[in-house]
């Protein structure tokens, strides 16, 4: 896990989705993505395409972050600008 119980306090929770939680850091790296976390895993999706950056996820889960990713990137966008 590469992130796990690091910053937390400064990731806020942007939806809990059935399966996992998306989350985004204040000041994080380039290029723009989000954190999918669950009790067993965790990943870094990007906010343009919905791909996997880092990390591993089970395909269900994948599936329902990339569509809500899909639905809502014009929101996430104006999230990473926000909190650059």
């Amino acid at each position: 896990m590469f992130f796990r119980g690091q910053r937390t306090r400064n990731m806020p929770r942007l939806v809990q989705l059935p399966s996992c939680v998306i989350r985004m850091y204040f000041e994080d790296h380039n290029p723009p993505h989000v954190h999918v976390v669950g009790p067993d895993f965790e990943a870094k999706m990007t906010i343009a395409d919905a791909r996997l950056l880092k990390g591993a996820l089970p395909a269900q889960v994948e599936r329902e972050a990339a569509n809500w990713i899909a639905a809502n990137r014009d929101y996430l966008k104006l999230k990473w600008e926000e909190f650059k």
